[in-house]
């Protein structure tokens, strides 16, 4: 059939409706916020109330004040006078940005909210998985006389035994590593060798950080012992790192003992390596 006007729509909508069972005293506090008691109309044991004997007030006027002293056996009912909310399902696809009264974000933004009820296209961390790793080892052995020194040479990114890397490599000078991109970075620190000519209580090494491309602060340390030089030794750490800023931010890599020790490596083998994962936006 024809209509003059807007079509209606082809389900109903129903007025808001609050019930108060098993109540007592005087007030009952409202879902909505009304401007007036004219917004509503109160049935107490389905009898219509009249006006004057109620009234609302407190924030929102949502203070129902009754003019008498309900017990738990009296049902109060409040019909919300022009507050309605609609059983008419949207069609698939027909709400936009229109709809929602919102300004349209860009590619790739999703609509998330503030906690407080405000809607609005953000930028979020990428879900598309890993795109950033690699793994370098060092390719010389070489001995630590005694203490903590920082490995700076002699580093090479793999390339053996069907390595590949994922995305941008990170760079390498003197042994100070530089992130290709920030990010949230988890970096791993392999030590492997043996004591010399003794028994040794510290064996391994420590992932050391910088904030401001100058001074190093230990992130992680790792160490084991040998009983004697015929012993092996293997530590492994890890980090979280949150890589904000990519001139600064910065990692190195040590070896440590309390005395003469030999740290493996090669390059066809990775003995004493580490690798770096980016796992997401910072």
């Amino acid at each position: 059939m024809s209509y003059i006007g807007t079509i209606p729509k082809d389900t109903f909508t129903t007025g808001l409706v609050d019930r108060f069972t098993s109540t007592t005293g005087t007030t009952v506090t409202l879902t909505h916020e009304i401007s007036s008691k004219n917004d509503i109309i109160v049935f107490v044991n389905f009898v219509k109330q009249d006006s004057t004997n109620y009234s609302v007030g407190g924030t929102g006027n949502k203070t129902l004040t009754l003019g008498g002293t309900l017990v738990s056996s009296d049902v109060v009912e409040v019909h919300y006078l022009n507050k309605v909310f609609g059983t008419q399902q949207p069609s698939a696809n027909s709400v936009g940005v229109t709809e929602l009264n919102l300004s349209e974000g860009t590619s790739g933004q999703a609509l998330t909210t503030n906690g407080s009820g405000t809607l609005s296209f953000s930028s979020v961390a990428s879900t598309n998985g890993i795109t950033m790793a690699n793994a370098w080892r060092l390719t010389t052995s070489f001995t630590n006389s005694s203490g903590q020194n920082d490995i700076t040479s002699n580093w090479e990114l793999v390339d053996t035994d069907n390595y590949s890397s994922i995305g941008s490599n990170m760079t390498e000078s003197s042994g100070i590593f530089s992130f290709p991109s920030t990010g949230i970075y988890l970096i791993t620190y392999r030590n492997q060798g043996r004591a010399e000519g003794a028994a040794r209580a510290k064996l391994g090494g420590r992932i050391k950080v910088t904030t401001d491309n100058s001074s190093y602060a230990t992130a992680s340390l790792a160490f084991t012992s040998a009983t004697n030089n015929l012993y092996n030794f293997c530590t492994f750490q890890q980090i979280i790192l949150d890589v904000t800023n990519t001139t600064n931010v910065k990692v190195k890599f040590t070896s440590e003992s309390d005395g003469s020790s030999f740290f493996d490596s090669e390059t066809g083998l990775t003995y004493n390596g580490v690798t770096f994962i980016r796992l997401g936006d910072t």
